[in-house]
């Protein structure tokens, strides 16, 4: 493939990498020592430059770093997710040290994703089976959302600042609206099975080849995005290595699009900023690969069913390129907002971040 540029990280294992939503020059990684296991963390700050990547400021955590989301308030300031269960917020113009300190979970926090609407909050989910809603100006979060178990992602929709999103071990992707009442379910409007079959309209759903999809065991899920385009539409992934779609307006209707191809479990998501039916996915085979979920694509005229209800039909998402320069388990990756569209940074267990183009992937 073409140029790609690499940075290290030696003594450090990178869980997250996110660009900065103001600078196509700058992104940070969050990383671990020995794995995330024991140890501290360490925040790096890097820029790009003509010379490559350089590292232009670090911040070291007394536990491990599993998540980090920029401000978007402040373009110098960003939360980083500990494994004590604390959220930090560091500033890139004040030393060593956080400016703000948030610690209410009681076990690891895992994801974090700052409101992009509205900009004035964050959220955190943890391993304790919650979900925190914070301001970045006071200690004590606004609200906690319970899930009942571990909860490995949480993210804000990315054009209504009420919704939240989650997924857990529980394999459910659940939907909070923060509008509703609190003594209405504390916010719980959606809970979508992930790996269950359609349970509503026809009662079922066929795969692309003509097949009936009947659901698959539940297994963790570990990551999900919204797509920046439809915003009614979640990736999902986790243990079972399968890439879903979903339409939440549909809890029942199970998912829209199947993307099958990864060896082992799928560590993170990501939608593109750039094209509605794009998106990468990091995992533990040590590859980043790019997919479309189809949805741009004719689909093919099923033939009708005896009973006559007409299935809903699951698309087979295309894996559209593939990039395995990462000798260890790949934990994050994420697309520069900005550009022609497609630079993705991903960060693996190697104490390694690379920077490549995913355009020329798909050329290649």
């Amino acid at each position: 493939m073409a140029s790609m540029l690499e940075f290290r990280t030696p003594g450090y294992n990178p869980y997250a990498v996110k660009y900065s939503p103001y600078y196509d020059s700058r992104l940070a990684v969050a990383t671990a020592a020995n794995y995330g296991i024991v140890g501290n963390g360490r925040l790096f700050c890097l820029g790009l430059s003509a010379a490559g990547v350089q590292c232009e400021k670090t911040f070291e955590t007394n536990d491990a770093q599993y998540d980090l989301a920029w401000s978007e308030l402040n373009e110098n300031q960003l939360i980083v997710a500990c494994g004590d269960g604390s959220i930090k917020l560091f500033d890139l113009g004040v030393e060593n040290f956080p400016v703000m300190n948030f610690h209410e979970h009681k076990r690891e926090t895992f994801s974090v994703c700052w409101n992009p609407v509205t900009k004035d909050s964050f959220i955190s989910s943890s391993w304790d089976g919650t979900v925190k809603v914070w301001s970045p100006t006071r200690n004590a979060s606004l609200k906690t959302l319970p899930i009942g178990c571990c909860t490995y992602s949480t993210s804000y929709c990315p054009s209504n600042p009420a919704l939240v999103s989650a997924v857990s071990a529980d394999s459910s992707l659940r939907i909070f609206d923060l509008r509703t009442p609190v003594s209405a379910k504390y916010h719980l409007t959606n809970v979508i099975p992930v790996h269950a079959p359609a349970t509503g309209g026809s009662g079922y759903s066929r795969l692309a080849d003509g097949s009936i999809y009947s659901g698959t065991v539940p297994n963790e899920v570990l990551t999900h995005d919204w797509n920046k385009y439809n915003d009614t539409v979640i990736a999902t992934a986790g243990v079972d290595r399968v890439i879903r779609t979903f339409d939440i307006r549909n809890p029942a209707g199970g998912p829209l699009a199947l993307m099958t191809g990864h060896e082992y479990a799928v560590r993170r998501v990501a939608w593109s900023p750039h094209a509605s039916d794009i998106l990468v996915s990091a995992s533990y085979d040590m590859s980043v690969r790019v997919w479309t979920d189809g949805s741009t694509m004719p689909q093919h005229v099923q033939p009708p069913v005896p009973s006559g209800r007409q299935p809903d039909t699951v698309r087979a998402g295309t894996q559209l390129g593939l990039m395995n320069r990462h000798t260890e388990f790949v934990t994050g990756v994420d697309w520069c907002l900005f550009g022609a569209g497609g630079w993705c940074a991903s960060a693996g267990w190697d104490e390694r971040v690379l920077l490549w183009d995913a355009a020329s992937l798909l050329r290649g």
